[in-house]
């Protein structure tokens, strides 16, 4: 983590600076952290919201794997058990911890509830793909990288590769923590998530985090016509084209 966070100070050189290199960090933050994470990690198979062609699935988690955020499996595995404890003892990053615990302090430790893991990826555990992008996250990445400079040289990589990460990381942290603590609350959740609409912003819809833990298996989280919900849209799109099915959504109303 310290050395991402190091690689992303690099941008500061002039030298590595280039309008080309900020539109790939921006683009690829989106790839990866709004088709990977949100849509394809999170919505798509972490709560089974909507169901796509094999090959698309695999495409989704390959962008979410990108993000390096860990393994599909134990990234999956971990926000299940978020859900299934939230914010009690048992809950990762329980928020009544504090927001530096919620945001990122978890995981500098190791904790006993990731023993727990199997228990809760059994519908994916013997999927070769996923057993494949599981162990490989890190050469993938590296690869990735290795990639980019060759294409654009360091400051691609310091972009594409660090900025990006250390973007996503945080966009991707802030669900944990901010929208546990900002915001405004629509429906008793029994945890104490909250809908933030400036997470909503850097994280592609995922702000509406009240409404998420209130509707769990819904693949929209922005439920009212002011929360604005990018990976909706991208569902949406999706559902269009025939490429999104099983759609589920919310059935009560505020």
């Amino acid at each position: 983590m310290a050395f991402l966070h190091i690689g992303a100070l690099f941008a500061l050189f002039p030298s590595n600076f280039s309008w080309t290199a900020v539109g790939l960090a921006l683009f690829l933050h989106w790839v990866t952290g709004g088709l990977g994470i949100t849509l394809g990690f999170h919505r798509m198979l972490t709560h089974r919201s909507f169901q796509t062609p094999k090959w698309l699935e695999y495409f989704l988690i390959f962008c979410g794997t990108l993000a390096c955020q860990g393994g599909v499996f134990d990234w999956i595995g971990l926000h299940r058990i978020h859900h299934a404890h939230s914010d009690n003892e048992k809950d990762p990053h329980d928020s009544h911890r504090g927001f530096w615990w919620s945001h990122m302090g978890w995981m500098l430790y190791h904790l006993p509830i990731r023993s727990e893991i199997h228990r809760y990826i059994k519908d994916i555990a013997n999927d070769p793909v996923y057993k494949f992008l599981q162990a490989n996250f890190i050469p993938i990445q590296i690869a990735f990288g290795i990639l980019l400079y060759f294409i654009g040289g360091w400051s691609f990589v310091v972009w594409g590769i660090f900025v990006r990460i250390v973007a996503v990381f945080h966009c991707t942290w802030l669900v944990n923590s901010a929208t546990h603590k900002f915001g405004y609350r629509t429906y008793d959740s029994s945890d104490s998530s909250t809908n933030c609409w400036w997470v909503a912003v850097l994280t592609y819809g995922e702000g509406w985090h009240n409404n998420h833990h209130a509707f769990q298996y819904s693949a929209r989280h922005g439920l009212q016509w002011w929360e604005i919900d990018t990976t909706w849209m991208m569902v949406q799109f999706l559902q269009a084209f025939g490429l999104a099915t099983n759609v589920k959504l919310a059935t009560k109303k505020v």
